[in-house]
């Protein structure tokens, strides 16, 4: 296979324009943020010989749950700029392999580069929402500008974190309806950082390192973004609000009810009656 044919590829596709927007918004400066893609073997195999392992790179961490599977991930020390100029220096297509301790790559990383270094705590958090919802299939971890300033000045505690975003705008509560999960700050990069998120991603979708970044998952692409934006998008309006002189008056737990019945979501009940 060549390499035009694998840029075919829908997943390639994706991760390309994903990474261009995540720049393009300033969520991903320099070598901020990362990206892992659970792919089917089955259309993996049309784009590559994955009998043919280029290198086998170790983990710091034993993802026994994950071997076999397939993965298009970014790169560690990689831009988000730099990834629809050169797919195949700065992403890597890889499976887990049969010690759980290392991954195969079967393409990209052309430079002799290696997945992200936050790949223990993309595996972790696959592993946690797989347990929750076996169509989950993309992490993705962007320093997404308004929720990280949040994180500064707002109360951490996910519940009035939560509410704050929801009464930022309607549509908050329909797309995270389980709220937003909240970390204390933890090094990036180690088993620790992704023990934690993990843990937290069996109740939410959408955690908050704070004074770091955020960690969203989903079924696709589209929808890990979109949820990550959603939050994001509430973030600048709280924003906008504080500049105005704070909230007058906002949506109320009546309001909420009637729009989680109307939208057929169910809302974290822990969250109601601050």
């Amino acid at each position: 296979m060549t390499v035009n044919e694998i840029l075919n590829y829908k997943a390639v596709q994706e991760m390309i324009d994903i990474t261009s927007n995540l720049y393009r918004l300033g969520w991903d400066e320099r070598n901020g943020g990362n990206i892992s893609y659970i792919l089917d073997e089955d259309e993996v195999s049309q784009y590559l010989d994955t009998a043919n392992t280029i290198r086998n790179i170790p983990m710091i961490f034993n993802g026994e749950p994950l071997i076999g599977k397939y993965f298009l991930v970014t790169g560690s020390g990689k831009y988000f700029k730099n990834v629809a100029n050169d797919p195949e220096m700065n992403l890597g297509i890889i499976r887990v392999a049969s010690d759980g301790k290392s991954v195969d790559l079967l393409w990209g990383f052309s430079d002799g580069g290696v997945p992200t270094s936050e790949l223990p705590a993309h595996f972790m958090s696959h592993i946690a929402r797989l347990e929750v919802d076996p169509e989950n299939r993309v992490i993705m971890h962007c320093h997404a500008t308004h929720l990280l300033a949040m994180s500064f000045t707002h109360d951490l505690s996910p519940k009035k974190f939560t509410r704050t975003l929801w009464e930022m705008c309607t549509e908050c509560l329909v797309v995270f309806p389980e709220g937003v999960g909240i970390l204390p700050w933890l090094t990036p990069g180690t088993n620790e950082i992704g023990e934690a998120t993990a843990k937290a991603m069996k109740k939410y979708r959408i955690i908050l390192w704070p004074f770091h970044g955020i960690y969203g998952a989903g079924k696709t692409m589209d929808e890990a973004f979109g949820l990550i934006e959603t939050a994001e998008k509430a973030a600048e309006v709280y924003t906008y609000v504080c500049a105005q002189g704070g909230v007058k008056q906002s949506i109320t737990d009546e309001n909420f009810r009637s729009l989680a019945k109307q939208f057929g979501v169910v809302p974290n009940e822990e969250f109601f009656q601050l």
